[in-house]
């Protein structure tokens, strides 16, 4: 090859290593941020990313376990435990951060269709974050055509609405009533399917979207029935954790079993919102949990890799023009 041509090509890397939309397309994917390290959680079976505490994202264990809310930190270390004082776990399946608190779903049924009603509740999220006990409030729901099965509860940030999936072969997509009430029971109607085997969801910060996942891959809606994109993520042990970044992104999901990752998931371009979709690659990383922005000096060693990858072009051309003459 002649040396022109392999200062072109030393050029054409170098200008696609500098530019932060190439490199991300290629990079962007997955990305294992922590290993939760807490012992006594070891079936984390759903995530909520605090609006309050910036990196903060809430957990919980399966059934049987304690009436305990867990908030991690971007390491996955506690940073508080939340005990729900009235509350009792047998089978809880899914959280959500709504307008007035975090919603707990102890909506879990194996035998599908054994219990007659189930129940969510709602705790205050702490000003302050630190191990304490909240006393809980109790919504019993049951279902318009029947119990069921579900792991998949979410609320609308905008009106605090219910949302809960159905997990079965034919999973649907059930909304409960304008406002939920302490006395009687909040019956939850069906408005749409939902995917197969679905192990949980959450709704985007600003309400726009909202996303469904299974054991092996997700999908995020418009509005039930209306169908965005669809979304692969890691394979896990048995995973059932999903939820929004704080700053709507990217997702993270979790899995059960001991010791196991927290995953950072990007959100594909087409369900973000227009703002989001024209921010560059490399402004929607960033660290932790709630992702970040590019900072200054990544910015300045792109322009001078640039600099420097012109200045060998002129150079070869320099050269190339002395040995023809």
């Amino acid at each position: 090859m002649p040396l022109t041509s392999l200062f072109l090509v030393a050029f054409a890397a170098l200008v696609t290593a500098a530019i932060p939309g190439a490199a991300a397309a290629a990079d962007d994917g997955p990305a294992k941020l922590c290993t939760i390290k807490n012992p006594r959680i070891d079936e984390s079976s759903g995530l909520a990313a605090s609006r309050r505490h910036p990196g903060i994202v809430y957990t919980f264990n399966d059934s049987g376990g304690r009436a305990q809310v867990y908030a991690l930190g971007p390491d996955c270390r506690t940073r508080a435990t939340l005990t729900l004082a009235g509350a009792s776990n047998r089978d809880w399946e899914a959280m959500a951060l709504g307008p007035d608190g975090i919603y707990v779903g102890d909506i879990g049924d194996n035998l599908d269709g054994a219990w007659p009603y189930v129940t969510v509740y709602r705790i205050p999220e702490p000003t302050v974050l630190r191990s304490q006990t909240l006393r809980a409030t109790a919504y019993r729901i049951k279902y318009a055509d029947g119990p069921r099965n579900a792991e998949t509860m979410m609320i609308d940030p905008r009106s605090g609405r219910l949302y809960i999936a159905s997990k079965a072969f034919g999973d649907s997509l059930y909304e409960g009533p304008k406002k939920l009430r302490t006395s009687g029971f909040n019956v939850m109607h069906k408005v749409g399917g939902a995917p197969f085997y679905a192990t949980d969801g959450a709704f985007s910060p600003d309400g726009r979207t909202f996303v469904i996942r299974g054991y092996w891959d997700a999908e995020i809606y418009r509005a039930p029935g209306k169908k965005l994109t669809d979304v692969s993520i890691p394979n896990q042990k048995q995973g059932e954790g999903i939820t929004f970044t704080a700053d709507g992104r990217s997702l993270l999901v979790s899995s059960e079993g001991v010791r196991q990752p927290l995953w950072k998931v990007p959100v594909p371009a087409s369900a973000l919102p227009p703002k989001a979709k024209s921010a560059a690659p490399s402004e929607q990383s960033g660290k932790g949990h709630a992702g970040g922005s590019t900072s200054g000096s990544n910015k300045l060693s792109v322009t001078a890799m640039v600099a420097v990858a012109g200045v060998i072009v002129l150079i070869a051309a320099l050269f190339a023009r002395r040995r023809g003459s």
